[in-house]
């Protein structure tokens, strides 16, 4: 939302103030130790190992996100509780009411559009029978082994 930042793993108080709210209330902490490490840090820790592509493990701890595990943890806590699709639902309702969206882009992946209907039959003939393709790596006689080492 805006101007793009050189950093894109700092949330703007713009669009953290879109995200807060969808996000579950934290548990009860059971046990002492040490504090929770605030929603917005870890969610700049998510972004962060997305964007570079490093691994949980290797998250910087200087950076304050908290640990790789901790931000690792809250994305999947957040994705179970739908966080992301209402996230996603709640920003293409805000660009289409501003006629932002650009449907000049868009893709559609079949891992997210239903079929609308079967296609045709398989043919019966074709679909028991099991033909076996010949091996390109052996042979069942030896003097057809192109190999050099025997």
């Amino acid at each position: 939302m805006g101007k793009r930042q050189s950093r894109p793993w700092i949330v703007s108080d713009e669009l953290w103030s879109l995200i807060e709210p969808l996000l579950p209330e934290p548990p009860s902490k059971q046990v002492e130790g040490r504090p929770r490490v605030p929603d917005r840090q870890a969610l700049c820790g998510i972004l962060f190992v997305l964007h570079t592509g490093i691994q949980w493990e290797y998250l910087p701890q200087e950076l304050g996100f908290g640990s790789g595990m901790t931000c690792w943890r809250r994305l999947a806590a957040w994705n179970e509780a739908g966080v992301w699709d209402q996230l996603h639902q709640m920003l293409l309702n805000k660009l289409r009411s501003k006629n932002q969206l650009d449907w000049s882009r868009a893709v559609i992946d079949s891992s997210h559009v239903r079929a609308a209907r079967r296609g045709p039959k398989a043919d019966p003939v074709r679909s028991t029978a099991r033909v076996r393709a010949a091996s390109t790596t052996s042979s069942p006689t030896g003097r057809a082994s192109r190999s050099r080492c025997r």
